[in-house]
């Protein structure tokens, strides 16, 4: 028992101790978002004057929630060291809310503040960057006659289709570069008026016409590169294109292959002859899909060699099989209703479902692709009825009296408890089994 008590004694204490730690980090979280709350207000201060009260909008509601949340935390502080006394448990609860509280407006001024560091970082550096923006556009100035040249030179050697994406490259950038021009002189004089906010919207819109400007000249430089690079390519696919042809003739019986094969004849027929302007990128495209769709064809069909579809007299001949198999089933349970287990109508209600399925096929050609879960579906359909009928017949068999006036057997059911019920079922089944006989012989 003194080990009980002893033991009982040390938990109190350490529990102690942990409430005691708990309102200490309780009161530092006050004290630290507390001083927090003011040095973020002076950070909204300077601020605004660098970007304007629009761009900082954010941080500023966010320092408005923060006030209003942290009411409640120095309220629950002050009752905490009240003249009232609190249970451990209350005081518990309380600390764990503020720091809570205090937790959530860290983390809540961390965000907005982190999102205002680049502006910030962007707005004070403004006379840099607009420096830096007037030496790209002077950069990108010169490189406009070179870009020019280009798009006449790629011009003598590709086609219209071909060089549209390119053409008015040149013509663009100019346009974006004096833009940028333009913009980088509004930043400098609202800046110098005091305007910080419109100085530093026109500072982004003067950044972002510079980079779209240069993404432009680069598409220029990079064209005939990528014209030469599609054109190799387009050769290499033109070979490949040509040897699955001489594959898939073996196959072109297939409507699917047949159908490919012109498809991708037709494309190669329509390649640039030799001495024309070419559109690398549109035929490349063009005959890439024509060949994956050939390749596509030729493995269906391989596919269905290997693994041959049955033929749909098969598939309407397991359906007809699974109707009598639970036309049998549903009659023999319908008629002994109170004889039959829940087994049994489990597996004739899972073998209607399953038919049901198969309806939608009535009355219609059963497509190749949908012969194989077709028969799989009328198999499975005639089982379940087949498995429904033997389990009646047993729930049949084990219902009646077993005494010597329903006989020991007879007929299919001979053998069994119940000769009467073993006639009927067993007559039924022999019925099916010489039936399906028959139709195996006659197939």
């Amino acid at each position: 028992m003194a080990g009980f008590w002893g033991a009982r004694k040390q938990d109190r204490q350490q529990q102690a101790a942990e409430d005691a730690e708990l309102g200490r980090r309780a009161d530092a979280a006050l004290v630290a978002i507390d001083e927090r709350q003011r040095t973020t207000e002076d950070e909204l201060t300077y601020a605004e004057i660098e970007l304007g009260r629009d761009a900082t909008s954010g941080l500023r509601d966010a320092l408005e929630a923060v006030r209003r949340h942290l009411g409640e935390a120095f309220q629950l502080n002050q009752l905490n060291h009240d003249h009232i006394p609190d249970t451990v448990e209350e005081l518990r609860t309380r600390n764990a809310r503020i720091i809570q509280l205090c937790d959530w407006a860290q983390d809540l001024l961390d965000d907005r503040l982190q999102a205002l560091a680049e502006p910030i970082t962007r707005a004070r550096r403004g006379p840099e960057i607009i420096a830096g923006i007037r030496d790209e556009v002077a950069r990108g100035t010169q490189r406009l006659p070179r870009a020019e040249a280009t798009v006449e030179r790629v011009r003598t050697r590709y086609s219209p289709e071909a060089v549209r994406r390119v053409e008015k490259n040149a013509a663009e950038a100019a346009q974006l570069f004096a833009f940028a021009t333009h913009g980088a002189d509004v930043s400098t004089a609202r800046r110098e008026s005091g305007q910080r906010e419109q100085a530093n919207l026109a500072l982004e819109t003067a950044i972002e016409a510079v980079r779209r400007a240069t993404t432009l000249l680069d598409a220029v430089d990079a064209f005939e590169v990528e014209a030469l690079r599609a054109e190799s390519t387009l050769d290499a696919i033109v070979d490949d294109s040509r040897g699955d042809l001489v594959v898939a003739r073996e196959l072109a019986q297939v409507p699917a292959v047949g159908a490919a094969m012109t498809t991708l004849e037709k494309e190669l027929l329509a390649l640039t002859p030799a001495g024309g302007l070419p559109d690398p990128f549109g035929e490349l495209t063009r005959l890439r899909e024509a060949n994956a769709a050939l390749d596509a064809a030729v493995a269906t069909a391989r596919a269905r060699i290997a693994n041959p579809v049955p033929p749909e007299s098969h598939v309407r001949h397991a359906i007809d099989d699974a109707d009598r198999q639970l036309g049998v089933a549903r009659s023999v349970i319908s008629g002994h209703r109170g004889w039959i287990g829940a087994d049994a109508r489990t597996r004739l209600a899972e073998a209607e479902r399953i038919r049901l399925d198969l309806g939608a096929l009535a009355g219609q050609p059963i497509a190749e692709d949908d012969r194989e879960r077709a028969l799989a579906d009328a198999r499975r359909c005639g089982q379940l009825a087949a498995e429904a009928l033997q389990l009646a017949q047993r729930d049949i068999d084990s219902s009646r009296p077993n005494d010597g006036g329903w006989g020991d057997g007879g007929g299919w059911g001979g053998g069994r408890r119940g000769g009467a019920g073993g006639d009927m079922v067993g007559g039924i089944l022999g019925g099916l089994v010489i039936g399906s006989i028959l139709d195996g012989i006659f197939d």
